[in-house]
């Protein structure tokens, strides 16, 4: 019996080549793991005593020869296969142990050009593959993590099929992923293509969550396989489930809009129902809260600063599914981990990680769009009407595209000193998303402005000259524009009015 051992990985591998010698097999190496097993005084033979050709080209090739892989990949059960095996004096190999060329790690480190290429491995995911596809007769052990497993099943003689082919599985995942982070790092040169013609990414499991949408649906986290990870840890509470995680990610892109200043966003059922900035955190969530107190019961906080022991005692008078926030002071944490039912998410990087990409799920397969990360270009703003916002009007509209950005399409927002008191969304009508922002925003809307993420008709206009509305924000774009302009520009009603009605009974056609 013999062992081809070749690992970059050496971890352990003196003590698993040692186990395998006593159980009988030959070991076989190569390089540096060949050197390492030698001086450990194990006894071992070099490849090139196998091949009777020495490793050449630097190391670049060493097992890439029909010695090797004959003896790997011939099927024990076939006639003809043992023939040829015989005629051609190959010794079996009925082990296989190897770990890649540390590619990954090379560019998570931003290696140069140069040794990204030499970090190519070649001769590795061959041998993996040859022996993955031969498992019935050769075990293919790729992992240290596999070490213990495999020596207790060898000295019980207890390698079954079944065992056989979940190590075959994870070698061919391994090459499948490795190849992907090389195509990867190719495709990142040179000019790309505004949609790849094939989608890279793969995803692996993160976690299995509570429950899914419903506590009858099973659900799970899977993670893009790429290089920008975002770890959250839960500090206190019970695991989280979809909806947690969805409503999560949903307060997590809200709050990424408005930068480095204080922010609180309010979620509840993927919508924000609250969103404030301030000159400190108690004060943004203060706002975000007052926005709309009864939505936020058993919602979801997002917070872009380590909750302090002011915001900690604001936050703990409420019912609340989640906190998440970089991190948590001791005495906040202190305060807050008395709430039995209330989960503390710390994720340190919930301000700078990047978000290329929205992707969607639809007819079995997917839809994919930029994500919105575009900041208000203020040179390209236009002030249609006469009058010009004043400068704290414009900061406040500044805030408000910001937060209607946030929320669902169809959107609309009334907002006033650095926090919403009206959010309107998902309806069908954009005339009703404004009633009900106005009606949620109340007596707190003197001096409040508005923005919506969709242009309106004079409807809307009427609503918010009857709630004293004076500064707005929206992207224009109908041909019902002019109309709405001169509403709410009365010079301009009455010299040039768009509005067919208008002008009938100014000229006195009708009235």
């Amino acid at each position: 019996m013999r062992a081809l051992i070749s690992v970059y990985d050496k971890e352990g591998i003196v003590e698993f080549a040692t186990e395998l010698e006593k159980l009988g097999y030959e070991i076989v190496s190569t390089g540096g793991t060949y050197k390492k097993l030698k001086d450990s005084g194990l006894k071992v033979i070099e490849i090139d005593e196998v091949t009777k050709f020495p490793e050449i080209l630097n190391g670049r090739v060493k097992t890439l020869n029909p010695l090797i892989h004959g003896a790997i990949l011939y099927k024990r059960d076939n006639e003809e296969h043992v023939k040829t095996v015989n005629e051609h004096n190959i010794t079996s190999i009925d082990i296989v142990v190897n770990s890649l060329y540390p590619f990954e790690e090379c560019l998570k480190r931003g290696a140069s050009h140069d040794e990204m290429i030499e970090n190519i491995d070649i001769g590795g995911p061959s041998m993996i593959r040859s022996a993955a596809k031969n498992y019935k007769d050769v075990l293919i052990v790729t992992n240290r993590n596999q070490y213990d497993e495999v020596l207790k099943r060898l000295k019980e003689n207890n390698c079954d099929e079944e065992f056989r082919f979940s190590l075959a599985k994870e070698a061919f995942n391994l090459t499948a992923r490795y190849d992907s982070l090389i195509a990867g790092y190719f495709n990142s040169f040179g000019e790309k293509e505004e949609f790849e013609k094939i989608l890279e990414p793969r995803y692996v499991l993160k976690e299995v969550l509570r429950y899914g949408e419903n506590p009858h649906q099973k659900a799970a986290f899977y993670e893009e396989e790429n290089i920008d990870k975002v770890e959250y840890k839960v500090l206190h509470g019970k695991q989280i489930s979809y909806n947690n995680l969805n409503d999560m990610y949903g307060a997590i892109k809200a709050l990424k809009n408005f930068g480095d200043i204080p922010t609180a966003i309010a979620v509840k059922h993927t919508n924000p129902c609250g969103m404030g900035t301030g000159a400190t955190l108690a004060e943004a969530f203060r706002k975000a809260y007052e926005c709309d107190d009864e939505s936020i019961f058993g919602g979801i906080i997002a917070l872009n600063r380590e909750v302090d022991l002011e915001t900690a005692e604001m936050l703990s008078k409420i019912f609340l599914e989640i906190v998440v926030a970089p991190s948590f002071a001791k005495d906040a944490y202190e305060l807050l981990a008395k709430k039995k039912n209330i989960r503390l998410i710390e994720m340190p990087r919930i301000n700078d990680f990047e978000i290329n990409m929205s992707v969607k799920e639809v007819l079995n397969g997917l839809i994919v769009q930029e994500y919105d990360n575009v900041d208000l270009d203020e040179d390209k703003l236009e002030v249609v009407t006469k009058r010009k916002p004043t400068e704290e009007e414009m900061k406040e509209l500044r805030f408000a595209w910001t937060a209607v950005k946030a929320s669902a399409s169809n959107s609309v927002v009334v907002a006033k000193n650095g926090g919403t008191l009206g959010i309107g969304q998902g309806q069908t009508k954009r005339s009703w998303a404004v009633e009900e922002a106005l009606e949620r925003a109340g007596d707190k809307i003197e001096g409040a402005v508005f923005a919506s993420d969709g242009f309106f008709f004079r409807d809307t206009m009427e609503l918010l000259n009857k709630y004293g509305i004076k500064a707005i924000i929206e992207p224009g774009g109908s041909v019902k524009d002019p109309e709405v302009i001169e509403f709410a520009d009365t010079d301009k009603l009455f010299s040039m009015p768009a509005d067919k009605r208008t002008e009938d009974y100014i000229t006195g056609r009708f009235g």
